[in-house]
């Protein structure tokens, strides 16, 4: 794959974290109050760990931004590896959120005071489709550029 490609691929990736981080912060930590990024501790201190949890996953979005602009002006955007970098950075989050912060290291779970296997499913199902998905547009676009060269 070429320079342009993974650029394209790289700043999908990185929107992808961006807005998977924004939509769990937004919608689990703000509006349902079901978890802060980390719950181990005093209520302010989840509320710190949130901020820093909500700047993270600006800086990601930000610096796609910069990224796709880049790729804009130089004519050289994409739409196919960059949307297969957004739905595999997503869910790439959502499946290390789900596994590594959720169960591994245990900073928080997606809710309490319920049972957790129907929640824990469901984050992750959608985390590996949204992978599939993206996979499948990376090799999709791959296949074509070889194609187009042969």
């Amino acid at each position: 794959m070429s320079t342009v490609p993974r650029r394209n691929m790289l700043s999908g990736v990185l929107l992808g974290v961006g807005v998977a981080g924004f939509v769990d912060e937004t919608v689990f930590h703000q509006l349902l109050h079901w978890h802060h990024f980390y719950d181990k501790s005093t209520p302010a201190m989840g509320l710190i760990s949130d901020g820093l949890f909500h700047a993270g996953s600006w800086f990601c979005t930000v610096g796609a931004l910069f990224l796709v602009a880049d790729l804009r002006r130089r004519a050289a955007f994409r739409a196919t590896p960059w949307w297969g970098g957004l739905l595999l950075g997503a869910g790439a989050f959502q499946l290390y959120d789900g596994t590594v912060q959720h169960k591994l290291l245990g900073l928080h779970q997606i809710r309490y005071h319920v049972e957790l296997a129907p929640y824990d499913w469901t984050w992750n199902v959608i985390a590996v489709v949204l992978i599939v998905a993206g996979a499948v547009l990376l090799v999709r676009f791959r296949r074509a550029a070889v194609s187009t060269a042969s």
